[in-house]
Order: C-alpha cells, then sequence, then structure tokens
C-alpha cells in the first residue's frame, strides 16, 4: 500500500510512493513519458536528464519500452563520473545499456564525459556539447546520498558554492566527490532549478531518514538536497523490494 507523504516536506513537494522498487520503476517511467509526451506535443524537441547508479536502472529499462517519437528526444545525464565508458562507474554506459534500447533506440544521447584529461580540463567541451540540448530541461530525474547530496553536488566538496549559485549562468560544473572516482560533471544547481520537471527517486526507508535530515539542518552546504526541496519537484519513493 501507498505511504503517506512525510509531514516534514513542503507543501511544494509532491509525493508518490509504491510498496516495492519494481512498481515504483513503472510508475516513474510513466510519469516520465507522459511529461516527454506533452513536450513534444508542445515543441520541436524534448529533453531529458537521467541519474546513474543502481537505483535507476529498472526506471530506464521500463522507460525504454514505452511508445513515443523518440527519435525528437535529447538524453543527456544529470552528472558523470569522469570516467570512459568501458569504465567501472560511467553512467553513460548504463544509460545506453538500459535506456537506448527497444523504443527509444532512436533518441538521441548527449554525453557528459568528453575525453578530456581531467574534468576540469573537459568542462568546456562539455558546456558546448549541453547547450545543444532544448532547455529548460524538460524532465531532471535526481538521485540522492545518504550523505545529502544529488547529482555530483556533494556536502562541502570544493565547488559547491559555485556549482549551486543563483547567478551561475554556466549549464555544468566539475566538482569532487569523496569517493573514487573522485573526478565529476554535474549540471549546476541553477539548470536544475529550471528544469521544468524535477523528479526525486528514491527506494528504502534510509532515503526518510536523510530527507528528514536535510530539513532539519537546513544547509545546502551540509546537505544540498534542501536547496532543492525549497521549490517545487516530485518524490517517487518506494520501500525496497
Amino acid at each position: 500500500m501507498n505511504t503517506a507523504k512525510p509531514d516534514y516536506l513542503p507543501a511544494h513537494v509532491g509525493w508518490h510512493s509504491q510498496n516495492n522498487d519494481k512498481l515504483l520503476a513503472q510508475s516513474l517511467a510513466q510519469a516520465i513519458a507522459a511529461y516527454l509526451a506533452d513536450a513534444l506535443a508542445a515543441r520541436p524537441r524534448a529533453s531529458l536528464a537521467v541519474s546513474g547508479g543502481r537505483t535507476p536502472t529498472a526506471m530506464l529499462q521500463a522507460l525504454s519500452q514505452i511508445e513515443l517519437d523518440w527519435q525528437r528526444v535529447d538524453i543527456t545525464l544529470v552528472d558523470e563520473r569522469w570516467v570512459a565508458e568501458d569504465q567501472a562507474g560511467s553512467n553513460a554506459a548504463l544509460v545506453k545499456a538500459n535506456l537506448l534500447q527497444n523504443a527509444a533506440a532512436e533518441a538521441n544521447f548527449i554525453a557528459m564525459y568528453n575525453g578530456a584529461k581531467s574534468n576540469t580540463a573537459g568542462v568546456a567541451q562539455c558546456q558546448q556539447d549541453l547547450a545543444s540540448i532544448s532547455r529548460p530541461v524538460d524532465v531532471m530525474v535526481l538521485g540522492m546520498g545518504n550523505d545529502g547530496h544529488t547529482a555530483s553536488l556533494f556536502p562541502h566538496c570544493p565547488n559547491l558554492h559555485t556549482a549551486m549559485a543563483d547567478n551561475n549562468p554556466a549549464l555544468c560544473a566539475a566538482t569532487t566527490a569523496p569517493v573514487e572516482p573522485t573526478q565529476r560533471m554535474t549540471w549546476t544547481g541553477q539548470q536544475i532549478h529550471l528544469a521544468r520537471h524535477k523528479l526525486l527517486h528514491l527506494v528504502g526507508e534510509d532515503k526518510l531518514d536523510t530527507l528528514a535530515q536535510a530539513m532539519q539542518l537546513r544547509s545546502p552546504s551540509k546537505m544540498p538536497i534542501f536547496a532543492f526541496l525549497q521549490r517545487p519537484m516530485e518524490i517517487f519513493w518506494s520501500t525496497k523490494a
């Protein structure tokens, strides 16, 4: 059965819950597809940014099965580890293996990693590549770590203030993670805020504890997810399977 929205979340945050992660993956995929269909009805192209890691795999597979005019959809990442696609941890490889298949095989994919020797050296090219996508991004699917990070915006990372600044016009930023591979590339906080639909995909009771802690601390530097909870977004949450 569905779980009620936690009372510590603001009124402008939407809440969708399922009793297992497979049902949640289907529900989230359907929501994403509906938003993309609306965008395609209104504009020549639609844009989608997705997160990596283990949580979104089933959702990406479900989304790949949904019929859309995928040739008119630009897909990119919310953030990326600065590694090539043939190396462990590549979010691009995850997306290509799970989303750019089946009905979605004809979507246009824009990678964030570009082969530069470091993430800081690759920022300019990444900025240029992301500029080809219709913006604001129609759908931005975020994840969240138990430390309160989202995208590759980590607590107290060296470039966090600039990467999250509301007056930063850049599309992307090079950031540093506390775990290997430490070099990351991420959409900036301002661009995430500007996305037409922001969806936060969470699985597990521990994620509710993190949300509660973020709302209690009220500090974007200590738990960056707090900044995004201050503006409209929709949370899709489930217990584990």
